[in-house]
């Protein structure tokens, strides 16, 4: 088992958005920290992200649900009532989650397409490590329960559930201005989290990637590390070698959050905190002593088996891939 301590997940969503994305999740896990990444399966980079993904097995690889701004994976005949005029999912996301809780048509196509994606996924041949939602629709009480459903129908290990903690982002960098909404937000995600957590699902402790997102720059992640707390914890960014692919949200620093990940300093910290890094399978209850584990050398994350579990890091020793130590 992993020890007690700073566990920590590094996840880089919209895997497979786009060439660009998919490179930069590469190179962000070879040369960084990232540990894990969350797959769009209908997205038109799909097809290369999970190539790229089988030649990297100490990736860890979750289904990214699209359930707004975005294709379905269903013909659109078979999901009308969740798309738009130009059969893309919608982008009013109140009036879209208020007809899904109240309509039993718009819940059958709901319960079809969720299902298609986590098929779609299954169709990769790549382990399952985790489920989360664009713009975190998984909240939603009645997308929860159909994400519950299959990710026990095909042995879903983890998923997010974006609580942050506003005291540790204060701390390192004090807010312009407040939310009143966040209130409402945290008391939902709180309900979720001890749902699915009920359901066996591993879900963090905290989350961090809401107040900064698409703009997690370097001193911001290295920041969050260093006052990293106790226990699991996500941060979860938008990496990419620019923003022109299909879908990239305006404003979003795709290119300041890749320099972020690869970044030495940023690998130093994590080295100094003593943080494990991982997926959310290797923070599983049943992990085995021989799993694998990341470890950050030389800038690099890496999975190897080792004795001990935590960074502590001085040196120049390089890490060796897995099973050549």
């Amino acid at each position: 088992m992993i020890t007690p301590g700073r566990r920590l997940i590094v996840t880089a969503d919209d895997f497979g958005a786009g060439e660009s994305v998919n490179i930069a999740v590469e190179r962000a896990h070879r040369e960084g920290i990232l540990t894990a990444a969350s797959l769009m399966v209908g997205a038109p980079g799909a097809a290369d992200a999970v190539a790229r993904a089988h030649a990297l097995p100490s990736l860890r690889v979750g289904l990214h649900l699209v359930l707004v701004e975005g294709r379905p994976v269903l013909p659109p005949e078979r999901v009308p009532l969740l798309l738009d005029a130009d059969g893309c999912f919608r982008t009013d996301m109140a009036r879209a989650g208020a007809q899904i809780f109240f309509s039993p048509a718009a819940r059958k196509q709901l319960a079809a397409e969720v299902r298609a994606q986590f098929e779609a996924f299954a169709a990769t041949g790549l382990p399952l490590d985790h489920v989360n939602a664009h713009k975190h629709f998984h909240l939603h009480p009645t997308i929860a329960g159909a994400v519950l459903r299959e990710a026990a129908r095909f042995g879903c290990r983890g998923a997010r559930v974006p609580i942050e903690p506003r005291a540790v982002i204060r701390a390192i960098e004090p807010p312009s201005r407040t939310y009143p909404i966040d209130v409402v937000v945290d008391t939902v995600a709180a309900l979720c989290r001890a749902r699915f957590r009920r359901a066996g699902l591993l879900i963090p402790d905290r989350v961090f990637g809401l107040a900064w997102s698409g703009a997690m720059t370097t001193p911001r992640l290295r920041g969050l590390i260093e006052a990293l707390p106790s226990g699991l914890s996500e941060i979860y960014l938008h990496p990419g070698l620019d923003g022109g692919f299909e879908g990239a949200a305006p404003g979003y620093r795709y290119v300041d959050e890749f320099a972020a990940l690869v970044d030495r300093s940023v690998a130093d910290a994590t080295r100094r905190a003593e943080v494990s890094l991982g997926g959310f399978a290797d923070f599983t209850e049943s992990q085995s002593e021989d799993s694998p584990e990341f470890e950050v050398a030389d800038g690099r994350a890496n999975s190897h088996r080792r004795e001990n579990r935590k960074f502590r890091g001085s040196g120049d020793s390089r890490a060796a891939p897995t099973g050549q130590r």
